[in-house]
C-alpha cells in the first residue's frame, strides 16, 4: 500500500515539476531575445481557403529598405533587420562552418547582446556594407586561441573581414548558439549570399504600452510599401510566451492527471486490504464493542488508519520525488526544473482524499459488527 501510494505521490510532484520547469526554460529563452520584441516575417501565416496545409502566398520580400522605413515611427525605439546564412569562416589553417547574422547595430540593443573584447557594428548608412565582423567567443576560441583576434582578418565564404570585436559568451538562445556566429553588416551579408530579401525583421517598442501602437504602425508603413498589401506576419514576444504558457499548462495538467490515477489505484488497494483487515481483526472489534466503543468510534479508528497509510505513502513519495529531481538537475543543469507547491498540495491531498474515501465502506463494515458474532468469529 505505502509502495503504491508513494508512486502515485512521486508521478504527481515529478510531472508538474518538469512542467514548470518547461514553462521556466521557455520564458528564459524569450527573455534571452530582450524585451518589448516584436517579430517581422515575410507572408502571412494563414489558410488560403484551399485544401490544407496551403499557406498565405508571399506576394513581396522583406527589404532593407522596409526596415529603414519603420525607423520613422514614434512608437519604435530600435529596428534590427536580419540576414541569416551559413558560410565557411577561415583563419590561417583553420576553418569552421558556422551562421553568418547580418544586422545593424540595433542587434547589440534588441539581442542583449554585449562584447568581451573590441566593439560591435558601428552606426552609419545600414545599406552600405563594411568589410567588419563581431565573432562569437567559442568560434574566437577556436580559430584563435589565447591570442587576441581583433584587428585579424579572416575570409568568410569568399570575402575577407577585419574583426572588430568578440560577443561576451550568451550560449544558446532559442535554437541559436550566439557563441558561434559571426555578425557582419546586412549590406555585407546580402552582398555575400546574393539576395536582398531578408530573413526578419526584429523590432523592439518603445515600452511595454506601445507595443500595439507599434504593430498598428508596422502593419500601417509596410502596407503602404507593399501596394496596400497585408502580407507580413507579426509575432509579439507576449503573444508568443502566453501560447506557450497555455500549451504547457495544458500538457502539465493532463500527465499530472494521467498520474494521478496512480493514486486512485493505490485507494482501491486500500480499500481491499482494510476489508481483508476487518475480516481478521472481528475479535478486536467484538472487544472493543462489548467494553463500550460506539459504532463511530470504531469508524474512527479504521478511518484515521486509512488516512495514516495514505499519509505515509505520501511522504515516503514527496521524498522519492525530491531525490529524483535532484538527480534529474544534476545531470540536465540548463533545465529549469522547479517543483511547485501547488503540484505538492494537490498530490498529498488526493493521497489523502483517496485513502479516506475508498476508507470508508471497510471502516462502516468494521463499526456495523455485533460485538457477539465478532466475539465468536461468525
Amino acid at each position: 500500500m505505502l509502495i503504491a501510494m508513494s508512486i502515485g505521490v512521486a508521478s504527481v510532484i515529478i510531472f508538474t515539476s518538469l512542467g514548470e520547469g518547461a514553462k521556466n526554460y521557455v520564458t528564459r529563452e524569450f527573455s534571452s531575445l530582450g524585451t518589448n520584441l516584436l517579430i517581422i516575417l515575410p507572408g502571412r501565416s494563414e489558410t488560403t481557403g484551399g485544401p490544407p496545409p496551403l499557406l498565405g502566398q508571399n506576394p513581396r520580400d522583406l527589404t532593407l529598405e522596409d526596415a529603414i522605413a519603420l525607423t520613422k515611427s514614434s512608437h519604435i525605439r530600435y529596428v534590427a533587420p536580419i540576414t541569416v546564412g551559413s558560410a565557411p569562416v577561415s583563419y590561417g589553417e583553420k576553418e569552421r562552418e558556422v551562421i553568418i547574422l547580418g544586422s545593424t547595430p540595433n542587434i547589440f540593443e534588441v539581442r542583449q547582446l554585449s562584447t568581451a573584447q573590441g566593439e560591435f557594428l558601428p552606426e552609419g548608412d545600414p545599406s552600405k556594407g563594411a568589410a567588419m565582423c563581431v565573432i562569437g567567443h567559442k568560434l574566437k576560441k577556436e580559430l584563435f586561441g589565447n591570442i587576441t583576434p581583433l584587428g585579424e582578418w579572416v575570409r568568410i565564404g569568399d570575402r575577407r573581414f577585419r574583426i572588430i570585436g568578440v560577443l561576451a559568451k550568451k550560449g544558446q538562445s532559442l535554437g541559436m548558439d550566439m557563441s558561434d556566429v559571426v555578425i557582419i553588416p546586412v549590406a555585407s551579408a546580402q552582398a555575400l549570399f546574393n539576395t536582398s530579401a531578408l530573413f526578419r525583421v526584429m523590432v523592439q517598442a518603445s515600452g511595454n504600452k506601445s507595443i500595439e501602437k507599434a504593430k498598428e504602425s508596422i502593419i500601417r508603413i509596410i502596407r503602404e510599401r507593399h501596394d496596400n498589401e497585408d502580407d507580413i506576419t507579426i509575432i509579439t514576444q507576449d503573444a508568443l510566451l502566453s501560447t506557450f504558457d497555455r500549451i504547457l499548462t495544458t500538457l502539465t495538467l493532463s500527465i499530472a492527471g494521467v498520474a494521478a490515477i496512480s493514486l486512485l489505484v493505490a485507494g482501491i488497494l486500500i480499500m481491499n486490504v482494510m476489508l481483508i483487515a476487518v475480516s481478521q481483526r472481528r475479535s478486536e472489534i467484538g472487544l472493543l464493542k462489548s467494553i463500550g466503543a460506539t459504532n463511530s468510534q470504531v469508524l474512527g479508528l479504521f478511518l484515521v488508519e486509512s488516512a495514516l497509510l495514505s499519509f505515509t505513502g505520501a511522504l515516503l513519495g514527496i521524498i522519492v520525488s525530491f531525490i529524483v529531481i535532484w538527480v534529474f538537475m544534476r545531470m540536465v543543469p540548463a533545465f529549469p526544473v522547479t517543483i511547485p507547491v501547488w503540484g505538492v498540495s494537490a498530490a498529498v491531498g488526493i493521497a489523502l482524499s483517496a485513502g479516506i474515501v475508498f476508507g470508508i465502506m471497510p471502516a462502516r463494515r468494521a463499526s456495523m459488527l455485533n460485538p457477539v458474532d465478532a466475539l465468536s468469529r461468525r
